[in-house]
C-alpha cells in the first residue's frame, strides 16, 4: 500500500482503508487537510481573534507588525481566549450529553420512555446512599426521580457546589479551593467563559486559565460524571 499511508496511522487497519477510500475515490480528512496547506500559522500559534467586530485582529509573532488586538489585547490575552472557547464548546458538548442522560432517567422513571428501563437497581441504590435521597420504602422509579433531579438541579445550580465533590480525596480539594479552580456549577462555569472571553470584560490570562480549569472540572465531575454514572444506571453496569 506504500509507507504514505503508515505516515498518516500507524494502525494498519487504518492504513488499509485509506488506501480503498482512495482507490474508491472517497475523499477523506487527509485529503482535505492535504488542501487546506499550509494551514494558517496565526491561527496554528492561536494568535488571531475574531470575537468581537471590530477584528479580526491578529498579533504578529516576530514582533515587527501588530502586538495588540483592537481592543488592546495582547498574544496572551487573545491565546488564553482561544483556548476558554475551546474549553467552553467541549464542556458544553459533553455536558449537555449528561443532561440528556440524566433527563432519560427522569422520563423513564415517569413511565414516559417505554424504550427505557432501569437495568441496575443496585447501582441506582449506591448512588441514593451517597447523595442522601432516601430509598427505604420507596419504589425504584421514586428514588430514580429524586436521583434524576437532583442531577439536573447541577446544570444551573445557586448552592455553589456540584454533588460529586465528596469523591474528591481531601489534599486534591484543597489543592482546587486553593487555585479557586472548585465548580460552582457546570452551566454556570460555561456562561462566564463565554463572558469573560468578551472584548472588554476580562484581560488577565492567569484569571482566564484558572476559569478555564473550572470549567473543565463542572463538566468532569459534573455532567460526563452524571452521564457515566447514570447510564451504567438505565443500561446496565459493565463487566468483564
Amino acid at each position: 500500500m506504500g509507507d504514505k499511508y503508515a505516515e498518516k496511522s500507524i494502525d494498519r487497519a487504518a492504513g488499509r482503508m485509506l488506501f480503498l477510500a482512495e482507490q474508491s475515490g472517497i475523499e477523506t480528512a487527509w485529503d482535505r487537510l492535504d488542501k487546506q496547506e499550509p494551514q494558517c500559522g496565526f491561527g496554528l500559534l492561536g494568535i488571531c481573534c475574531r470575537n468581537c467586530n471590530m477584528g479580526p485582529c491578529r498579533i504578529d509573532p516576530f514582533g515587527s507588525g501588530a502586538q495588540k488586538g483592537v481592543c488592546g489585547a495582547d498574544a496572551d490575552t487573545i491565546v488564553a481566549r482561544n483556548l476558554l472557547r475551546t474549553i467552553a464548546a467541549g464542556a458544553a458538548a459533553h455536558s449537555d450529553h449528561g443532561r440528556d442522560i440524566v433527563e432519560t432517567l427522569l422520563h423513564a422513571a415517569k413511565k414516559e420512555a417505554p424504550d427505557y428501563t432501569i437495568k441496575d437497581e443496585g447501582k441506582l441504590l449506591a448512588l441514593a446512599g451517597e447523595l442522601k435521597v432516601s430509598s427505604e420504602g420507596r419504589s425504584t422509579a421514586e428514588i430514580a426521580m429524586d436521583i434524576a433531579q437532583k442531577a439536573l438541579d447541577e446544570f444551573g445550580t445557586s448552592k455553589g457546589n456540584l454533588e460529586f465533590m465528596g469523591r474528591l480525596p481531601a489534599a486534591r480539594k484543597e489543592l482546587w479551593e486553593k487555585l479557586g479552580i472548585v465548580p460552582r456549577g457546570i452551566d454556570r462555569e460555561i456562561v462566564e467563559i463565554m463572558h469573560r472571553t468578551t472584548m472588554g470584560v476580562d484581560t488577565d490570562y492567569v484569571n482566564l486559565i484558572l476559569q478555564g480549569l473550572r470549567a473543565s472540572l463542572s463538566d468532569g465531575w459534573g455532567g460526563s460524571m452524571w452521564a457515566t454514572e447514570l447510564s451504567d444506571v438505565l443500561f446496565g453496569t459493565p463487566n468483564l
